[in-house]
């Protein structure tokens, strides 16, 4: 149990410093002894506040003193058994998605059919176009800007199907851990099996890293192809969104 918990820890970890990370170089991230949070201007992501411990009401409180106006997204990771997101609702949050933390021990490489190509972000058009391809896949935008200021600590993908961009990745190694976001296709090149071959070659290049696990947070959507190549659902998140 404890080991799970470790590696629960060890997912949530690596998801907030990816968020400091991208905050950073914007002196858009604030932290302070009970919570953090970041909001990065004209981007959708991350724009979150976070608490380091369980939401309690002097936390909540406080977080709200030291928030600018606009919209936040609060996760609530339901690791606790506490129900202290009750104090995120009475403040005003609704509860938008939610997401299963999952975590997978790297073994061996995966070995499936290869149809794509791919290239790792390392320049001002690749993060431009980047940043094109991304909302196709998933509703909002993460500008250009962070890339450019984040790729020689983050590593973002794009994946080519016979030259044409049709999907991104990304994956952030700390700490022995793996973590992968944003695996996404455009919707005319669903259902071909493309976003599992994605996630595949971001599992080998976390195999060639020595990760010991990789995490993410699986919407609904993409949990099933999850759980199918060996991902342990661990815990749920809850997104609430408040707008001060």
């Amino acid at each position: 149990m404890k080991q799970s918990f470790d590696i629960i820890k060890s997912n949530l970890n690596n998801l907030t410093s990816l968020w400091k990370i991208a905050g950073t170089p914007f002196n858009a991230y604030v932290e302070t002894p009970a919570f953090n949070y970041c909001r990065i201007e004209n981007s959708d992501w991350p724009n979150r506040l976070w608490f380091k411990e369980d939401v309690t009401p002097d936390a909540m409180e406080a977080a709200l003193r030291k928030l600018v106006p606009g919209k936040t997204t609060i996760p609530y990771w339901d690791i606790y058994n506490s129900n202290a997101d009750e104090y995120i609702i009475a403040k005003g949050g609704v509860k938008g998605s939610e997401q299963a933390g999952m975590s997978l021990k790297m073994e061996k490489p995966f070995t499936g059919d290869r149809h794509l190509s791919y290239i790792q972000v390392s320049n001002a058009e690749q993060a431009v176009l980047w940043e094109s391809i991304y909302p196709l896949s998933f509703g909002y935008r993460i500008s250009a800007d962070i890339l450019k200021l984040t790729y020689n600590d983050v590593r973002f993908y794009l994946a080519y199907y016979k030259d044409e961009p049709i999907g991104t990745a990304v994956l952030h190694y700390a700490d022995g851990i793996a973590g992968i976001h944003g695996v996404g296709v455009i919707p005319a090149m669903r259902n071909k099996g493309l976003a599992n071959e994605i996630m595949e070659f971001v599992l080998n290049q976390s195999i060639d890293l020595n990760a010991a696990y990789a995490t993410l947070q699986a919407s609904k959507m993409g949990l099933g192809i999850y759980l199918k190549m060996g991902f342990e659902d661990q815990f749920l998140i809850k997104n609430y969104t408040m707008q001060l």
